[in-house]
């Protein structure tokens, strides 16, 4: 069984920072991508980022320049730096976990980033 255990959400003025971060733990993870996506009010849930073990990233345009996701993969953590955020930002963010090995993906229970005044 696979968990995944998150936090970093709260609320956030425009143009601050947050960052977010995940711990999988399980078997069968070692070689996985490790992201984040989001799912705002009325909205389908969306891809943020992704990171590979080797280190590849994909980034949604809408977040390109803004944010950064990293791992560790000793630890099996990702990080995801949220800079300038923006109203449109607000959303329930999920981690998910993609293994290679397992062929399944596991997802966290969500944190909720808001970005308001």
């Amino acid at each position: 069984q696979v968990q995944l255990v998150e936090s970093g959400g709260g609320l956030v003025q425009p143009g601050g920072s947050l960052r977010l971060s995940c711990t999988a733990s399980g078997i069968g993870l070692r070689f996985s991508t490790m992201g984040w996506y989001r799912q705002a009010p009325g909205k389908e849930r969306e891809l943020v980022a992704d990171i590979s073990t080797a280190g590849t990233t994909n980034y949604a345009d809408s977040v390109k320049g803004r944010f950064t996701i990293s791992r560790d993969n000793a630890k099996l953590t990702v990080f995801l730096q949220m800079t300038s955020l923006k109203a449109e930002d607000t959303a329930v963010y999920y981690c998910n976990i993609y293994s290679f090995i397992r062929k399944s993906a596991s997802w966290g229970q969500g944190t909720q980033v808001t970005v308001s005044s």
